[in-house]
């Protein structure tokens, strides 16, 4: 299934440091949704800390970050203590809803093909409608790009 701009963002509900949160939480909000692929490696970590270093100006433009990947909520705990991250971090081990907004992906390394999580980020409007699509992130410069999107929105 391909997610662009103007779709209804798929439904999900997942558990967080927060306890569960959902799509239908954010009616009427900005909500931010990264995948990346592995708690505490040096990608993910770069991303959690610059979405960390905008935090307070993604809250001001009225946008809440969370970041999804298939690690236990235990792990986020040691990756947010660890790196002191101010983003959200959700658990979805079974990847259903990674796999619903298309992040769970055929990748190739080293000639070796395998399933994983493809770093990507949706910006979902208040109206529960994609707003934005980033796919294949590069990780520099990335959260700026997505809170001038918000900003914008």
């Amino acid at each position: 299934m391909s997610l662009d701009v103007g779709s209804p963002a798929p439904a999900f509900t997942l558990e967080s440091s927060a306890g569960p949160v959902s799509l239908a939480d954010f009616a009427g909000r900005k909500l931010v949704l990264y995948f990346y692929p592995k708690d505490d490696t040096s990608g993910c970590t770069s991303e959690a800390l610059q979405f960390t270093a905008l935090a307070e100006e993604f809250r001001k433009a009225g946008a809440t970050v969370i970041g999804v990947s298939k690690d236990s909520l235990a792990s986020h705990a040691k990756f947010v203590a660890k790196h002191s991250l101010d983003v959200q971090l959700a658990s979805d081990p079974e990847g259903a809803t990674i796999e619903a907004f298309g992040a769970w992906v055929e990748k190739n390394m080293y000639g070796r093909k395998y399933m994983g999580i493809e770093r990507s980020t949706f910006l979902i409007g208040p109206d529960g409608r994609i707003a934005g699509v980033w796919r294949k992130v590069k990780v520099a410069g990335h959260a700026e790009a997505v809170l001038k999107a918000v900003q914008a929105l």
